[in-house]
């Protein structure tokens, strides 16, 4: 089958040799080690293990992370642009991809100290060890100052109680980015795997990111060593820088799952036939198609600018809640579109698009739910909180 990837706008022309590379390098990937065989995970609810070492070994682990700690020391482009492949193979890559490095690598790179940044980032950017991030808990989400779990100090370290859900990785995972109340006020900890009152059971029965691990987190008078809070930040900075930089790479990954879809309704109309004559040949796909494309080349002109003001150290947070908001909206209605234009076939996995589509619909949630995003820029337009 062949693909038509859309660059309506010529955006390859706006990039540097080297992002070209990369794109080019995980989208290869995909095309051989991920599409043959996620739908099979995807059907079967599991995670595709094997290729965890090989998203280290091209690094797409922390690829912005300054090489000195393993890390790749790529720009905010190229790693965008990892998330846009990662995700037009499957979503729950991408988040795999994106927890270990914008929610684990990031705040140990920017929060822990000297010692646990040596040891574990570059276990973590090889793939060798697996993080996971909790800050989600069952009865707080939106409102993640709520938070029940906490932390005790003790003289030789921390004990900690309480629960976090939602969390990718966490079965599976070596070490734990946990935020807990300390003395009232949230503050990061390292918890690793092993450690007495530690667990992580796995969620099941989920109809969406099936080919993720999504687990709970559980402490039960987890006691961990004093060098392992993070000591210089306190209060929600510390979490929401987090998940800036993880709500960058979902608005890019959105991207590579509306191309996905389109990809399929384009190579779909232009073979299905119908009243004697391939179905793209009716005006009301066409419709379909050209809205599709419209959207998918304003937000690919979206992300790359967010990149690049990322990388000047000018991206205001608000900005990356509009492209996380729009993004993952237009990959969504595109999905919509599709299995419309692949009709009863739609919903079969021999095509991706219910698939991306029923991903799609946790990606919408987490990280911010599109509510949540309005209202950050509600008040950033007004002026005015809407959220109590």
């Amino acid at each position: 089958m062949p693909i038509i990837t859309p660059d309506y706008f010529d955006i390859d022309g706006l990039l540097s040799e080297e992002e070209r590379m990369v794109r080019s390098t995980v989208r290869e990937f995909v095309d051989n080690e991920v599409l043959p065989i996620i739908e099979k995970h995807n059907r079967e609810g599991t995670f595709p293990q094997h290729l965890v070492k090989r998203f280290g070994d091209l690094g797409m682990f922390g690829p912005t992370i300054p090489e000195e700690y393993g890390g790749g020391g790529m720009n905010s482009v190229c790693y965008g642009l990892i998330c846009q492949e990662l995700e037009r193979g499957d979503s729950a890559l991408r988040s795999s991809v994106s927890v270990q490095g914008s929610l684990v690598m990031y705040p140990i790179w920017k929060y822990a100290g000297e010692e646990l940044k040596r040891y574990w980032l570059p276990r973590l950017a090889s793939g060798d060890a697996i993080g996971c991030f909790g800050l989600t808990e069952p009865d707080f989400g939106s409102n993640p100052g709520g938070m029940l779990t906490n932390a005790r100090e003790t003289e030789s370290g921390y004990i900690l109680n309480g629960a976090k859900m939602w969390i990718t990785n966490g079965t599976i995972a070596d070490v734990a980015v946990v935020w807990a109340k300390l003395n009232g006020v949230v503050r990061g900890f390292m918890v690793e795997k092993g450690t007495p009152g530690f667990t992580a059971p796995e969620m099941k029965g989920k109809h969406s990111l099936r080919a993720s691990v999504t687990s709970e987190l559980i402490f039960q008078d987890c006691e961990i060593p004093k060098t392992h809070i993070f000591p210089d930040v306190q209060g929600l900075r510390g979490p929401l820088s987090c998940l800036t930089q993880a709500r960058y790479g979902i608005s890019w990954g959105a991207i590579g799952a509306a191309i996905a879809v389109y990809e399929s309704s384009v190579n779909y109309a232009t073979t299905r036939i119908q009243f004697d004559r391939p179905i793209g040949g009716f005006q009301l796909v066409q419709e379909k198609l050209v809205w599709m494309l419209n959207e998918i080349t304003k937000a690919q002109l979206l992300a790359y600018r967010l990149g690049r003001l990322k990388d000047e150290g000018t991206m205001r947070t608000q900005q990356v809640s509009l492209a996380k908001r729009n993004n993952v909206w237009m990959a969504l209605e595109c999905c919509r579109m599709a299995r419309d234009i692949h009709g009863a076939n739609g919903i079969l996995d021999e095509y991706p698009v219910m698939r991306h589509a029923a991903n799609l619909e946790s990606v919408k949630t987490y990280e911010g739910t599109h509510d949540i995003h309005t209202l950050i820029l509600g008040a950033d337009i007004t002026g005015i909180e809407a959220f109590t």
